[in-house]
């Protein structure tokens, strides 16, 4: 087991509605975040593990970086080599943390400007506040999306779990619990790797993602991926430059990346979208999915004439109707619709809730009897054309059931050292 030094808690002064963590890293953009039961999102990144927990006024966050007696971490390819530190002048996690959150730009105007875009935003977004599109490492999107062809959230985060444990450099512990960073792409090239990743429960996408790894590694080789980044969104600690003009299909920069993601293995039109939107930092890439075919559907009127299925000329037709309303950030505001329509998050929109509430001691259970609409899914035969996206769309039909459910604190712990706010 590692030996770690950890940092003290600290923080930067920001409010819910301009950063919900709890929305935005379950949300379906990262995999490899954890929660522990006193409300702290824990992950290894770029060579620490970082730690975050969230109040009404502030982001509190600290770091544990491995011991410098530990031997160098490999980072992903994209990532800026980080090593263990001995004091806060040497930490650079407050920059990581402002840059992989995105806290730079202003979400309430942005808000304020998709809400006047549009109508259907102006009436979800506001239980949908503080959701960021946050600026991965490209080479992690890349491998979190390919994994996700015809899964769930909660086993793409397994598999990236299972990924880093059998071929990412060890980071350090908390408690009892070990975190490994992401594997470089040259971790992933062993002839081998298929075949394990195969015992591993990735099935077919164990060869996809060996694939790419050695066309990644070998074939394009180092700083590929980061040629495609959106220079308006570059990687931690570089100077952004302009990205040209934006076009209905998306400026000439993203078009380029889409496609030459096209050629790995494992990725289709909906992966190479998520990857330029998520870990390549192009704001116009919508992807649509099952989720995001319902939402045009139901509130925008597609699903009839030309565009009653989900082939490649209504895939496109999609992503231009929302850039013609939401402009370059079409993807983040794209993405708080994706949010409201997922299940986990449903309650906010459909539930009516009668608080009963016993009294019997000081630390008695508030009892909260909730009506939830429950789905009744049912497979409607779709026309496809992705090669990475083969299950059907699934029809929603509301029914009720009641549960009992117990009230969880929202507290965390922490000794804070007061830092620069947001601009």
């Amino acid at each position: 087991m590692a030996t770690t030094c950890a940092l003290q808690w600290r923080k930067i002064p920001v409010s819910l509605a301009e950063l919900s963590l709890d929305t935005t890293l379950r949300c379906g953009q990262s995999f490899r975040w954890r929660k522990s039961e006193d409300n702290v999102w824990s992950c290894a990144l770029h060579g620490r593990i970082l730690c975050l927990c969230q109040d009404s006024t502030h982001l509190h966050y600290k770091a544990i970086f491995p011991s410098k007696a530990q031997a160098p971490l490999t980072p992903p390819s994209s990532a800026p080599k980080s090593t263990a530190v001995s004091s806060l002048e040497d930490d650079d996690t407050e920059a990581l943390v402002h840059h992989y959150l995105n806290l730079a730009p202003n979400l309430t105007e942005l808000y304020e400007q998709w809400s006047t875009a549009d109508a259907n935003f102006k009436k979800k977004a506001p239980k949908f506040t503080g959701v960021r599109i946050l600026k991965q490492d490209a080479w992690e999107a890349l491998i979190g999306f390919i994994c996700s062809s015809n899964n769930n959230i909660i086993r793409i985060s397994q598999m990236m779990e299972n990924l880093c444990l059998h071929y990412g450099p060890e980071v350090g512990h908390i408690g009892a619990k070990t975190f490994h960073d992401m594997p470089a792409p040259s971790a992933l090239t062993a002839p081998g790797v298929e075949a394990h990743l195969r015992q591993l429960g990735f099935g077919y996408r164990a060869k996809y993602l060996h694939r790419t790894a050695v066309m990644v590694a070998e074939e394009h080789g180092a700083g590929w991926l980061d040629s495609l980044r959106n220079p308006e969104s570059p990687i931690m600690g570089a100077q952004p430059s302009d990205a040209g003009e934006m076009l209905p299909g998306g400026r000439e920069g993203y078009r380029r990346a889409h496609e030459e993601l096209l050629t790995l293995q494992g990725v289709g039109p909906k992966v190479a979208d998520c990857v330029c939107l998520m870990g390549l930092g192009w704001g116009e890439a919508v992807p649509v999915d099952t989720h995001v075919w319902q939402i045009a559907q139901r509130d925008y009127k597609f699903g009839k004439g030309k565009h009653s299925s989900l082939t490649k000329a209504t895939y496109d037709a999609v992503g231009d109707k929302f850039r013609g309303l939401w402009g370059k950030e079409a993807g983040w505001a794209h993405s708080v619709l994706f949010t409201a329509d997922l299940r986990a998050f449903s309650e906010r929109l459909t539930a009516k809730i009668e608080v009963k509430q016993i009294k019997e001691d000081e630390d008695a259970l508030v009892l909260t009897e909730i009506q939830v609409k429950a789905e009744i899914l049912t497979p409607i035969k779709v026309k496809r054309e992705f090669k990475d996206e083969e299950k059907p769309l699934i029809a929603v039909e509301a029914v009720t059931a009641k549960r009992p459910v117990k009230r969880q604190r929202t507290t965390c712990a922490y000794t804070e050292i007061t830092r620069s706010p947001i601009e």
